[in-house]
Parts: C-alpha cells; structure tokens; sequence
C-alpha cells in the first residue's frame, strides 16, 4: 500500500507521495496510475517529496501522463501546505523547497481562514524571462503570442473574445496543437488570456502533459507577466481561472514575481 496526501489549489489537484513510499515502484507508471480519474485517484500530477531539513524538502514534479516537468506552482503551493500542517505552522512561517526549476520560498500568511486545512501561501517564483513569438499552425494560421520562462515553458495568446476561441478554434483545440508544436521540441504549457481590466485578467490553460486545467500557478504567473510586460496591466494582478483566482505582484523585468494563492488538503489515504 502507498500512503498518499491529496491536495488542491483552486481545483489543480496533486498527490503527495513520499519518495521512500514510493521506493521500488517505476514512478511513470506509478503517477499514470494513480492519477487516472475513473480508475485511479484521479490528479492532474503526483508530487514526489523528501525532507531535507526543518521546514525544508525537495520535490520532484511528475504530470498525469507520467512526464517529468520542472515545476508546478501551485503543486509546490499543495506541498508547502502539507509541510505547513505537519509542521503546525503560524503565519509568517516559511517553508523552502527544492525544486528542478531551482528554489521556491513558501510564506505562509494564513491558516485555516479559507476553510478547513486551507492555507493561504505567498510563493517566491523567481525572474521570469519573456519574449514575443509567432506559431504557425497546421492550417496555416499564425498565432501572435508570448514564449514566458516560469521556470518551465509558457505560451501566451490574448484573446478577446469570452469564450477565448483563436483564429476559429476552440482554445483547447489550439492548445493541444501549440503544446506538442515542433517550435517547441519539449512541448509548452498554452494559457488563453483576455483582459479585463489593468488590474484583472481571465485565463484558461492547456497544460503541458494534463491537458485543460481548472488552475496553474506557472500558467498564472506567465500570463501575468506577458499582461504586465506587454499589455499595460499593473501590479498586483488578479488573475481569475475557471477554479479561483490568484494574485500576482511583479515589479517588472529582472525583479521576482511572487504568486499568493490557497491550497487546501482533500484527503489522506492508501492506494494499492
């Protein structure tokens, strides 16, 4: 039996597998199994973690389909809320965790105040790198948008229509042929997004390895920063998706952006 923890962050939900219980088992087949939705637990990616110190670890990000990604933020958010709980953290408190994107510095800066084992977390993500890029797509269309660094690979298209179709097509049937695009040879995360005001935006996401997705923190943080960079937005941003809405501040190129959102516990158990 494999104990595991499941979490979410507006409606991105992860499972928590320690490495030594998951010694022994081929982690691509483990995660696909475990994250399948009507066989399975049902998860958008399995976080698998070690602690590495007092309110410090090291996670490795595997998706629903098994690949290994750099980083999720809002599955590091999921684990630095389960970190939060076992270490009965206070606001204020911090927790560190490695990840293959580098490291991300998790300030806790409420408990419970969302609801039951909720915690709401301000995550350090890092320097984001941006640039703009041209897609051109199967039938001939040229998709305009933005190529964001998170730390793992973003694709940014403004839209501005309400059900954030491009060029004709729906957004997740652009994503999935922009994500596995032969621009980008180890695939790319694609977030749709339209402005609605310089402090509030809407997103949808096609995530690299998962599909359409209710959240991402990457994908919130890529959007935000082609928004702010590029289309007049100003910090701090709202970023709404179809599971919550999430804050962005970011004081422009070369500074950290920082990303605060909840992550709630959902269940503890074993699975076979």
């Amino acid at each position: 039996m494999i104990p595991f923890t499941k979490a979410h962050a507006c409606g991105n939900d992860f499972l928590i597998v320690t490495e030594d219980d998951a010694q022994g088992h081929d982690r691509v087949e483990l995660t696909r199994r475990l994250c399948a939705r009507n066989t399975g637990l049902g998860a958008d990616g399995v976080e698998f973690f070690r602690w590495t110190g007092l309110c410090a670890s090291h996670i490795t990000l595997h998706n629903a389909d098994g690949s290994k990604a750099e980083i999720s933020g809002n599955g590091t958010r999921c684990v630095a809320a389960w970190m939060a709980l076992k270490m009965d953290a206070r606001a204020g408190d911090v927790m560190r965790i490695e990840t293959d994107a580098g490291l991300r510095v998790c300030r806790i800066d409420s408990v419970g105040a969302g609801g039951i084992n909720t915690i709401e977390i301000t995550t350090g993500m890092g320097v984001p790198t941006f640039g703009l890029r041209t897609v051109t797509l199967s039938d001939g269309s040229r998709i305009a948008g933005a190529e964001v660094s998170i730390g793992n690979p973003h694709f940014v298209i403004f839209v501005e229509n309400a059900d954030f179709a491009v060029e004709g097509r729906s957004w997740r049937d652009a994503g999935a042929e922009i994500c596995g695009h032969s621009d980008f040879p180890r695939q790319t995360n694609v977030e749709f997004v339209r402005i609605v005001s310089k402090g509030e935006i809407e997103i949808r996401i096609f995530e690299r390895g998962v599909g359409p997705t209710a959240s991402s923190g990457t994908g919130t943080c890529a959007a935000a920063v082609a928004a702010i960079a590029l289309n007049g937005c100003g910090a701090p941003l709202r970023v709404f998706a179809p599971g919550g809405a999430q804050t962005v501040e970011w004081g422009g190129p070369g500074a950290e952006l920082n990303l605060t959102g909840p992550a709630a516990m959902v269940a503890w158990g074993e699975a076979w």
